[in-house]
């Protein structure tokens, strides 16, 4: 024991034993996360209290044998208690904190997931926070209440999942890694037709979604448990779904996007949309505008599409994990009227992304009415008929920047649509893609996506986004004063595209978010999303590029030149990898498909 009194450690961690060690009142105090944790809210048992179990000296083994290799001297020493207590876990091994989206002004912070001395801190400060300004002073969306749903409150998905969160805890997490349990809570129509060809899927939300799809000749298994940090085992198959995007047609489901619908008597959904989101939505009938939903500082609280089906009616499209933020923060800021109405449709129908040049071709021939840009411009919304099926609303759009539509598709008809398409598409070369591939084509277009690359922090001025922005539309609307003071002061930081320059992809580390930017030697951000271009046979990430003063540390405006003039590296994994900065996409310039050794990124410059 005088052994242990002599030492001074905060911690040890032995993650492959799964057990910490610490300093205990002289002695020492050893705990762990078990493969085979038991849960304790079962049916019939509602134990909400923290209070001590029955010793369990079977249950605690494995752990007590990874301490005795780690420690053999522990062998010849008391053990005093065994200490067995609950402790709290969430689905997704992240802490809830923030505003109830049902009760306003009711505040949360609980499930610590075994953490709660080391997040404590930092959880109250931003709480506090919270609290008083109505906002944190870190983007804490991982860490939202509003993250989750009712979906995930059942008490059989919850003992399941958690069974699986606490082991996890030590485990290593490779890359777009998904939960096991809770799976197939929410599903489009068409899920057994997807995966009978081969769907590979992850969950968003409870919903699931495919990956990509793998081809028959391909050894699932072994793709399946192939996870790592380097080039994939889907490389292939997404380059394959990529390919047919750009030079025939594809179809991604994309149902678990959240839907809502606001209706009024008269004018009032016009007026309350205008006071929420940042751009005009005061178009002709059929229009569509991507816009942001701001907050106070100018922060994305949502970024979505809206199309007006009528005068006095719109037809909002938002990310899938947005469904209970947006409709908090909606039901938040309308007016209570009686003539006003929001409906939560995101059930009620299945969304189909046909994309590519034929996707046009496809449509023609099912709607027997032109399709082409002269008869349907871009970002235009119109109801019409599928196959046998009637009131289809159609949008020329693709979430993208390749050409195509989206089809919303009411729940009934959802299989007859996809059958349709599927068999006329046949002669166009069509084929079922994913959101890997859906990944890499937004991502080499400069598409930012709401909970990656933009958050509450970020305002449109910082990413690129002043043409969602309609600061003279006649309408004070929320965050319109943050952004005018931040056009005449200018931004703090700026979304960048990085193109990796000497970056091997099949032996190199893979970029996957997160990743160290350094300009001109010094750290000024960090990347936001990644993927694998195709096109250009190169890595893009995005990233804020922040100025840091050399002199005190503080930020500073940052200019397109001063984007324009840096040396940019990305570091992976503690190498750093030579990258051009782009303010603007620059697949543009590519007609074909090229070899790494014959192009030349620095004679491309941003438009």
């Amino acid at each position: 024991m005088p052994v242990f009194c002599q030492l001074c450690w905060s911690a040890i961690v032995d993650a492959d034993g799964r057990i910490y060690i610490r300093n205990w009142q002289g002695g020492i105090l050893s705990g762990g996360f078990e493969k085979n944790p038991k849960p304790i809210f079962t049916e019939g048992k509602n134990q909400l209290e923290i209070q001590n179990l029955r010793e369990d000296w079977d249950h605690f083994e494995p752990l007590l044998s990874s301490l005795l290799r780690r420690m053999p001297v522990l062998e010849t020493l008391e053990i005093l208690k065994l200490v067995n207590c609950p402790e709290t876990f969430t689905p997704d091994m992240k802490c809830i904190m923030g505003e109830s989206p049902v009760v306003q002004g009711y505040f949360v912070l609980a499930g610590m997931n075994s953490a709660g001395l080391s997040l404590g801190g930092g959880a109250g400060k931003f709480l506090a926070e919270w609290m008083v300004y109505g906002y944190p002073t870190e983007n804490v969306w991982e860490l939202d209440l509003q993250r989750f749903g009712a979906l995930q409150s059942s008490r059989t998905f919850l003992r399941h999942r958690v069974m699986e969160v606490m082991p996890l805890m030590y485990d290593l997490k490779v890359p777009r890694w998904d939960f096991q349990t809770g799976r197939q809570l929410r599903t489009s129509p068409l899920y057994d037709r997807l995966d009978a060809q081969g769907a590979r899927w992850m969950e968003k939300h409870g919903f699931e979604r495919p990956k990509y799809f793998v081809p028959p000749n391909k050894d699932l298994l072994a793709l399946e448990q192939s996870k790592t940090f380097y080039k994939p085992d889907w490389f292939d198959i997404v380059e394959s779904e990529v390919k047919c995007c750009k030079e025939a047609v594809c179809v991604i489901d994309m149902s678990s996007f959240t839907k809502f619908e606001i209706t009024s008597t008269g004018d009032q959904a016009l007026e309350s949309l205008q006071y929420l989101f940042s751009n005009d939505l005061d178009v002709p009938v059929g229009h569509i505008v991507h816009t942001g939903m701001l907050n106070e500082c100018g922060g994305y609280e949502n970024d979505c599409s809206i199309a007006r089906l009528n005068k006095r009616s719109f037809f909002m499209i938002s990310p899938t994990d947005q469904q209970v933020h947006c409709w908090a923060w909606l039901n938040k800021y309308m007016p209570k009227d009686s003539s006003l109405l929001l409906e939560d449709v995101t059930w009620k129908y299945t969304a189909l992304n046909l994309i590519g040049p034929r996707a046009v071709d496809v449509l023609s021939e099912l709607s027997y009415a032109p399709m082409t840009p002269d008869h349907f411009p871009t970002l235009f919304c119109k109801e019409m008929s599928v196959g046998y099926a009637n009131g289809i609303r159609v949008m020329s759009m693709t979430h993208t920047g390749e050409p195509g539509f989206m089809l919303y598709i009411p729940i009934e008809y959802a299989l007859h649509v996809y059958n349709e398409v599927m068999s006329v598409g046949q002669k166009y070369g069509i084929r079922n893609a994913g959101y890997y591939a859906l990944r890499s084509l937004r991502i080499e277009k400069f598409f930012a996506f709401w909970g990656q690359d933009l958050n509450t922090l970020t305002t449109p001025l910082e990413c690129g986004g002043e043409s969602r922005v309609k600061l003279e539309k006649g309408i004070d609307f929320i965050g319109r004063n943050a952004l005018l003071q931040q056009k005449q002061n200018g931004v703090y930081k700026r979304l960048a595209m990085f193109i990796l320059d000497d970056h091997d992809t099949d032996l190199d580390l893979w970029p996957w978010w997160g990743e160290p930017i350094y300009r001109n030697g010094k750290y000024a951000g960090k990347t936001t999303s990644s993927a694998y271009s195709y096109t250009l046979d190169r890595h893009v990430c995005l990233g804020y590029v922040h100025n840091f003063s050399e002199d005190n540390g503080e930020e500073q405006v940052v200019t397109a030149d001063f984007i324009n003039r840096g040396e940019y590296e990305i570091d992976i994994a503690g190498h750093r990898f030579q990258a051009k900065a782009k303010l603007y996409p620059v697949t543009s310039f590519f007609t074909h498909k090229r070899r790494k050794d014959d192009v030349e990124l620095s004679d491309f410059h941003g438009k």
